[in-house]
C-alpha cells in the first residue's frame, strides 16, 4: 500500500531529508502522526481529502498553487548539487512541482500504488506508459475495443517505430491465450471499453500476460479508482484521463500513470522529464479539488445511470442498451465481480441508423452534445462520427459501434428530468 511521501525533488530516486524539505519551505502536512493517522489505514474518502498534502510555512488550509516554472538557488554550489541529485529539491516544474506532486501522492494513495506521475492529458499518460518501456522489435498485445486515440497510438504510431501491435477481441480468452503464446513486452486494455462497455477478465489476462513476460497496462477511466482496482487483479500499471470523473466538472485536462516505484523511477520518470508532457500546477489544483467530491458525485451518477439504463430498455425505439449493471449485459456477471457498480456510462443503439441518432441528439433539450464524459452535466455523443470516426465502418462494426449507437455520460441532474428529456427526444427518432 502506498505511503505518504516526502516531497519529491527533481525526479530523484532518493527522498529528501526533513531538513531538505524544511529548507524548501514545504513539508508533509503537520499533525498527521500517531494512531489512526497513517494514510494507509484511511478510508478512500479520507485519502481523497487529506492524502499527499504539502503545506508551506504559511500553514494554508487549501492546497497551495505553486504557479512557477522554476525555483531559485542560494548559491551556484546548491544548483550543482540539485542537478547532481546529491541535494534533492525542486528544480524545474517540467520535472516536478509541489502542487502536481500533491495530486500524484493523493492518487497513489487512492489507487493503492507505490508511486505515480501526472501528465498534461489522459492520452499523454497512455502514450507515456507505453513509449517509456518499448523499443524497436518489441511486441504489444491489446484489446481491440479502444478509445479512438488509443487505437491510433497502438495501430498507427507504435508500428512506425518498429513495435509490433496485435489487437484481439478483449472478451475472448482464447484470443488472448493465442496472442500471448509468444514473448510480449506489454499488454494494453480498457475495461469497460469506450464506447461499447465491453469487459475484459482482468485476472485471467494478467496471468496470461505475465507468463509471456508482459507489463499489463489498464486504462481504468470508465471504472474510476473507486469502482475497480486493477492492481488487485494483477495489473502492473494503471492510467487515467483525469479530465473525466476525477475533475468531473469540465474544467481541466490531466492524466496520470500509476505503478511500482521501480517502473515510475526507472522507466517513466526519465521519459517524462525529457519529453515534457507535464501537468500544469493550476490543473493539478483543480484535480485535487475534484478528488474531494469524487465519491459523492460517483454515487449519484451511478445510481442515476442504472435508472436511465432501465428506462431506455423499455423504449420501443431503442434496439439495444448496454450497461454493465444490467443483467441483460452479456458480461454482467464478470463486470459485477470486478466492479462495485455499473458506472456512469450508458451506450444504446437507436432505430433508424445515423439519421435516427442525429434526430434524437438534435431533439435533446437538457442533455448536451459533447465528446467528453464523467462530467457533472449529462453529455451524449455519436461515436461513429466523433470519437471513433477515423476507424472506418468495418472496424467500428467489429467493436460494436453502429450508425445508430449513442453514448450517454450521466451527470448530476435529477433522474426524472433526464428521463423526460430522453423521452421527448426519442419521439424524433
Amino acid at each position: 500500500m502506498a505511503q505518504r511521501r516526502s516531497p519529491r525533488f527533481s525526479g530523484s530516486k532518493t527522498r529528501p531529508s526533513p531538513a531538505a524539505a524544511k529548507a524548501a519551505g514545504i513539508a508533509p502536512a503537520p499533525g498527521l502522526t500517531g494512531p489512526g493517522t497513517d494514510p494507509a489505514s484511511w478510508h478512500p474518502d479520507t485519502r481523497m481529502i487529506h492524502g499527499g498534502v504539502l503545506r508551506s510555512d504559511f500553514k494554508e488550509t487549501a492546497e497551495a498553487i505553486y504557479m512557477t516554472s522554476g525555483f531559485v538557488y542560494s548559491t551556484a554550489e546548491e544548483a550543482e548539487a540539485a542537478f547532481a541529485n546529491t541535494k534533492p529539491r525542486f528544480v524545474y516544474s517540467r520535472f516536478s512541482n509541489p502542487t502536481v506532486q500533491m495530486f500524484e501522492s493523493r492518487m497513489a494513495l487512492l489507487e493503492g500504488a507505490e508511486d505515480s506521475r501526472a501528465t498534461a492529458s489522459g492520452m499523454a499518460a497512455v502514450f507515456a506508459s507505453l513509449a517509456c518501456q518499448l523499443k524497436a522489435g518489441d511486441r504489444v498485445v491489446s484489446s481491440d475495443a479502444l478509445f479512438g486515440s488509443c487505437q491510433y497510438v497502438l495501430a498507427e504510431i507504435l508500428p512506425k517505430y518498429g513495435i509490433e501491435t496485435v489487437l484481439v477481441d478483449g472478451r475472448d480468452l482464447g484470443a488472448w491465450r493465442k496472442a500471448l503464446s509468444k514473448p510480449t513486452q506489454a499488454v494494453f486494455l480498457e475495461s469497460p471499453s469506450n464506447p461499447g462497455l465491453r469487459i475484459v477478465d482482468l485476472k485471467a489476462v494478467c496471468d496470461l500476460a505475465h507468463k509471456a513476460g508482459a507489463c499489463v497496462i489498464v486504462d481504468n477511466v470508465f471504472a474510476t479508482p473507486l469502482l475497480q482496482k486493477p492492481f488487485d487483479y494483477g495489473a502492473d500499471v494503471v492510467v487515467y484521463s483525469a479530465t473525466k470523473h476525477i475533475d468531473g466538472q469540465g474544467r481541466a485536462l490531466g492524466g496520470i500513470v500509476l505503478g511500482s516505484r521501480a517502473f515510475i523511477n526507472d522507466k517513466l520518470q526519465p521519459f517524462l522529464r525529457h519529453t515534457g508532457p507535464s501537468l500544469s500546477p493550476m490543473n493539478a489544483w483543480l484535480l485535487l479539488k475534484g478528488l474531494e467530491t469524487l465519491d459523492l458525485r460517483l454515487q449519484r451518477q451511478c445510481a442515476t445511470a442504472a435508472r436511465i439504463a432501465e428506462f431506455l430498455s423499455g423504449q420501443k425505439k431503442v434496439e439495444t442498451v448496454l450497461y454493465p449493471g444490467l443483467k441483460s449485459h452479456p458480461q454482467h456477471a464478470l463486470a459485477m465481480r470486478q466492479m462495485k457498480s455499473g458506472g456512469t456510462l450508458v451506450t444504446f443503439d437507436l432505430k433508424g441508423g445515423k439519421g435516427g441518432a442525429f434526430r434524437f441528439l438534435n431533439a435533446l433539450k437538457l442533455i448536451l452534445i459533447s465528446n467528453n464524459l464523467g462530467d457533472s452535466k449529462s453529455l451524449t455523443t455519436h461515436p461513429a462520427t466523433t470519437t471513433h470516426q477515423r476507424l472506418g465502418p468495418e472496424l467500428r462494426k467489429q467493436q460494436g459501434i453502429l450508425d445508430g449507437t449513442v453514448r450517454l455520460s450521466v451527470g448530476l441532474e435529477a433522474a426524472e428530468d433526464l428521463e423526460a428529456d430522453l423521452a421527448q427526444a426519442l419521439k424524433a427518432v
